[in-house]
Formats: structure tokens, sequence, C-alpha cells
């Protein structure tokens, strides 16, 4: 491929292709509150498909429906992964422009879902009607999973991949969430954490008491306090008996491949506004706590009284959202049922665990085929500075299609970049960053048609 030639059909393509975007970030496609023109991101998603010649189906579940699509020729297959719901976007007054009314200021554009995974979406369908100009047809056949429910933890997805494994048959998969790390550099990321998410409830008197019955009346917020001190110690360390122990060992080419990452501890806390990581960690320690540790995470705290002034109550009852990362060896229902069985030693059986949801961790070897078709294809692009992560701190229902399915499956492409402030108030995209993504993908595609 003559790059001049890509870059010159990209750059008379570029007004009408992020006019497609601002098209698609108009959709309130908000999975946690539904609404009327929810469904408008669906039909939208069908509607492109359908102009590249797809055949597409919209599929219901028993919640939000799943576009699926199948294009192209040919023995290989490729599946590409994405979502056209969002996050809720408040808090509103947060924003410094309507999250559904797309705004470009110096060169980067804002809106809800643009970075998470509109963006993502959308450049995999252009940089196919570049591909088409530069080659024609595809040699290989592609097959988009679009779903509606990831940011409420595809609670559907599992019941249509089970159903469809054959449909989803192929040799690679594309997963949503490519990024550029702190430094800009492309990264390829080959798994996801596991996650099991839980409320842990507590309860005191049947009503909220005058605190002068505080010596007296069981405090639940107490209580919560002294269950969550069994979980983790005062050094930061999980104590929670037998979880540690579950998860597998970190294998060889992980550490190698995390031995290879650029990483400016520095910079990240400063972008946090930190000035430690927890329990000190430093250097590349932090890495691998990061990436191939699992972790006990408290999300929230509720109970009592938290408004302006003063009001002297022993609150009624108290609940903690927690969240637990998890690695290979884990697993969320094991998790859920080593919990219960900690409380229960440890005194605790009037605590209540409510399973909220979780998914199980997923992982693609680092020296996998498509991995390499990853990195080959930034190179294609003049970039050899691609980071290959084994794995992702965040979660996701990657093992439906890595480890049910057995699709060696990778998250590529850079629409987001460090400061894209995913799931946050302004999330954003840098242009640059998404043009290149097109190039990218047209690129990734060429790849993978050569390797036929």
């Amino acid at each position: 491929m003559a790059a001049d030639d890509l870059n010159r059909l990209l750059d008379d393509a570029r007004e009408g292709f992020l006019e497609e975007l601002v098209e698609f970030l108009r959709i309130p496609s908000i999975s946690a509150q539904g609404g009327e023109r929810f469904r408008e991101g669906a039909g939208w998603v069908r509607q492109k498909l359908e102009k590249l010649g797809a055949e597409v189906e919209v599929v219901e579940t028993g919640g939000h429906p799943v576009v699926y699509a199948e294009l192209g020729e040919g023995e290989r297959m490729l599946l590409s992964y994405g979502h056209y719901d969002v996050q809720p976007p408040e808090p509103l007054e947060l924003w410094e422009s309507d999250p559904f009314e797309p705004v470009v200021r110096d060169g980067v554009l804002y809106a809800r879902g643009v970075a998470d995974d509109k963006g993502d979406v959308l450049s995999r369908i252009q940089a196919i009607r570049l591909y088409r100009r530069l080659y024609g047809e595809l040699p290989f056949r592609v097959k988009f999973l679009v779903e509606g429910e990831e940011e409420i933890g595809s609670p559907n997805l599992g019941s249509f991949v089970r159903s469809n494994a054959q449909r989803l048959a192929a040799d690679a998969c594309l997963w949503e969430g490519g990024a550029k790390d702190e430094g800009g550099r492309p990264v390829v990321c080959c798994g996801t954490k596991g996650l099991a998410y839980v409320e842990l409830r507590t309860r005191g008197a049947s009503h909220d008491l005058h605190s002068m019955y505080g010596g007296i009346a069981p405090n639940p917020v107490w209580r919560l306090v002294q269950v969550l001190r069994t979980i983790k110690d005062e050094r930061g360390e999980i104590t929670l008996e037998g979880f540690l122990e579950m998860a597998d060992e970190p294998t060889e080419e992980d550490r190698e491949a995390i031995a290879k990452i650029p990483f400016d501890g520095g910079a990240l806390m400063e972008s946090w506004g930190v000035s430690a990581f927890d329990r000190n960690l430093s250097g590349r320690e932090v890495l691998e706590e990061y990436l191939l540790r699992p972790t006990a995470n408290i999300a929230g705290i509720q109970s009592g009284y938290t408004g302006p002034g003063s009001k002297t109550i022993v609150p009624a009852e108290a609940f903690v959202k927690m969240d637990f990362r998890l690695v290979s060896g884990q697993s969320p229902k094991a998790v859920v049922e080593l919990l219960r069985r900690h409380l229960h030693e440890h005194g605790f059986d009037d605590v209540e665990v409510v399973e909220m949801h979780g998914v199980e961790p997923a992982k693609t070897p680092v020296d996998s085929p498509v991995v390499k078709t990853s990195v080959a294809a930034w190179e294609d692009c003049g970039r050899d500075d691609a980071v290959v992560y084994p794995t992702i701190g965040g979660s996701g229902p990657t093992s439906l299609i890595a480890t049910e399915l057995g699709i060696p499956t990778v998250m590529t492409g850079n629409v987001a970049f460090a400061g894209s402030r995913i799931h946050s108030p302004n999330e954003c995209v840098r242009l640059e960053d998404y043009f290149e993504t097109v190039a990218y993908f047209t690129r990734f595609f060429r790849r993978f048609a050569d390797e036929r």
C-alpha cells in the first residue's frame, strides 16, 4: 500500500467522517437509563453496516438489542466487538458543554461515548470503506458484534454468544478499548481482568436512634468497618483467606512483556493529583500489581446522615459496594463463596452479601499471531513504539469470546488517549488520534488479508 494513497483518501474523507461521528454521538444511548431514544443507537449502527453491503440483524435479548453483521468473502474470519451504549453523563454540571451535543475545542472532540465506544465502532466501519477504495472487496469475512449493554455489565451477552457460537467463530477478534498510554504510545492489550461486584449490608435497630444510645445500640457502620478490616489490613494487604492463593502465577512471557513496557509512575501520579501509590509501590512493582494481581476495592460506602450541619444519630443500616478485580485462576462465583465463608469464620453471619454481577478473566498469549499483526500494522503506520500489555486492569465480557469460544482477542487502535476521561464528565478524543485509528484499522485489515 502506498501510504500517500491512504493519507490522501483519508484527508478527502475527514470532514464527512467527522460529521458521521458527530451524528452517532448525538444519540443518547445510555444503557443504564434506556429511554425513548435508546434504540436509535442500534438502528444507526445497523444502517451504517447495511450501507457497507453487510447482512445485518438486530437481535432482541432480555434487555437491549445486539447488532450482528457479516460481510466479505473467504475462509479467514475476523470478529469485531464493540458497543453502542454509553455511560450516564452525570454529574451534568461538571461538563463544559452538552454531553450529547459534540463540540470540537482546540482539536479535541468532547461528547459522551466518543472514546468509549462509539468512536471505536465507527472507525472500523470507516476503515473498511477506505480499504475497499484502495484494494476492492475484503478477501476475508468480518463479523460485527455490537451490543447495547456493555456499560451495565453485559447481562445478556452471554446467552447471545452461547446461542450463536457457530456464527461467531473466527480466527481472531478485535475487542473494543484500544488507546494510547501516558507517553502517547499505541497500546496492544491481550486480556482483561475478571470482576466480582458485591454489596455488604449491615443492620442495627429498626430505625435511626438518638446518638445518646451510641454506647449501647448496635451501630451497623462500626460493624461494617470491622468487616472491612478483615479483608484488608492496615498495610493495605488483602487478607481474605484463600483469595490470593486462587490466582495463577504470571507466566514468564507476561513478565517479559511487562519488562518492555515504558512506565512513568511520576506522570501517572501527577495526572491523579497524588504523591504516592498505594502501599508506596514503586517502579516495576506498580505495573505488576496493576496488570497481574487481583484487587479488593471499596467503590462506595453509605449510611446515616451526610448532609450539612450535624445530626446526632445511630444509623439503622449501612452498606458498602466492593469490586474484586480477578486474574487467571479466579472466578467471580468462587470469590463470592470465599467471601461468604470468610465472613462466617470471622463471626459476621449477620452481614448480608449481595452478589451484583461478575465476569471471568480472559487472556490471549502475548505471542499470538493476532498480537503480532496488531503490532505490525502500527509499524505500517510509521509507529515503532507500540507496547504490548499482557492484560489491562479493567474488566469486560472478553472471556465469552477469548475463553469460551477460544478466539484470540486483542484490544488495539487508539481512539482514546490517557486524558480521554472515559466514564467521566468531558469525555473526549483528539481528532488526530481518531483519524490515525481509521488509517490503522485500514492497515490492520490489509495485514490480516495478506495472511490468508
